[in-house]
């Protein structure tokens, strides 16, 4: 009768057996990736350096960094300076890019974890409320785009016959058409949306905090304003790191709600919706693909730095 071998070299057989097992198991999720993923967005990394059009996809010229910035000298001496880095509209969208995604992300985190603390909470009905607070996030985009589309609406929408009846304003707004008020309008319609995915990942973080150390502390006396700044806080953290860079990577890439609510106010106006512009409208494709590269460099290195600065933050815990 022989004996089955043992010892490391087995557990170590074992554990390739099972990686490549993995690997074969993930292959084809890695192949439909790349075919989705990763080569558009190495097409479009090509066409930025390209000349390429819409009408001529497959005869562009290769042109560098022309797209990004091209220097030419005149004849009189003057130095002419072209290209996206230069491109005053191009900064414009930046900076609403930016401003958006910042003010977005804010007002969603803090109403969100309001209604996670209230979801949270012990209550006759909270399985309706927790399932009734998800319609906003459930509907899409560019149906609650056009909803709210007609309630900002200036001549008939029903915000601006509240707002006169109750005495807010004393004439109507020309919500989403007015540079002055079009990005406050584009912001309510997310902040309306979005708010209760952010509350869905808090109220995950919150279902994971052991109930005894709340009864410690109302044993204990301690106010609850300071066992939420002390417990609750420090706990639910990266449940809540987790949802600031999805939403913030879902801000940065804004396109649809804008362009449905305000297509051609430069006061909304995004990267996306710039990049879409000119690689369809105005058959700028290789300027539109340079675009929406500086796009995915600005996302991925936000993303980068986000999780180098919690590992540094993560290792500087541990080291206490």
């Amino acid at each position: 009768m022989t004996q089955t071998a043992q010892g490391p070299g087995r557990d170590l057989s074992l554990q390739q057996q099972r990686q490549r097992a993995a690997f074969w198991f993930i292959a084809p999720m890695l192949a439909a990736l790349f075919l989705v993923a990763a080569w558009p967005l190495l097409r479009t990394i090509w066409f930025s350096f390209t000349d390429t059009s819409l009408d001529n996809l497959y005869g562009g010229q290769w042109v560098g960094f022309d797209n990004y910035l091209k220097i030419r000298t005149l004849e009189s001496g003057r130095v002419l300076y072209k290209g996206t880095l230069v491109d005053p509209a191009w900064w414009n969208a930046v900076w609403n890019t930016v401003k958006f995604s910042v003010v977005s992300v804010i007002c969603e985190t803090v109403l969100g974890l309001i209604v996670a603390l209230v979801l949270n909470a012990e209550f006759k009905g909270r399985g309706f409320v927790r399932a009734a607070i998800l319609i906003p996030w459930a509907i899409p985009t560019i149906v609650s785009a056009k909803m709210w589309a007609w309630m900002l609406n200036d001549q008939f929408g029903i915000i601006n016959d509240i707002m006169l009846n109750l005495g807010l304003i004393s004439q109507k707004i020309a919500w989403t058409a007015s540079t002055d008020t079009a990005m406050m309008a584009v912001l309510m319609v997310d902040v309306w949306k979005t708010t209760p995915f952010m509350a869905l990942l808090i109220l995950a973080g919150l279902q994971m905090v052991p109930r005894d150390i709340y009864e410690a502390a109302k044993i204990d006396g301690i106010h609850p304003v300071k066992v939420f700044f002390k417990v609750t806080l420090p706990l639910i953290r990266p449940a809540l790191m987790v949802a600031v860079i999805f939403r913030m990577l879902d801000a940065l890439r804004i396109f649809d709600l804008i362009y449905v609510l305000t297509p051609n106010s430069k006061a909304t106006k995004t990267m996306s919706v710039i990049s879409r512009e000119n690689m369809i409208d105005f058959n700028n494709f290789a300027y539109g693909a340079a675009q929406s590269t500086l796009l995915f460099a600005m996302i991925a290195l936000f993303v980068s730095a986000y999780i180098w600065l919690g590992k540094v933050d993560l290792g500087g815990e541990s080291g206490k």
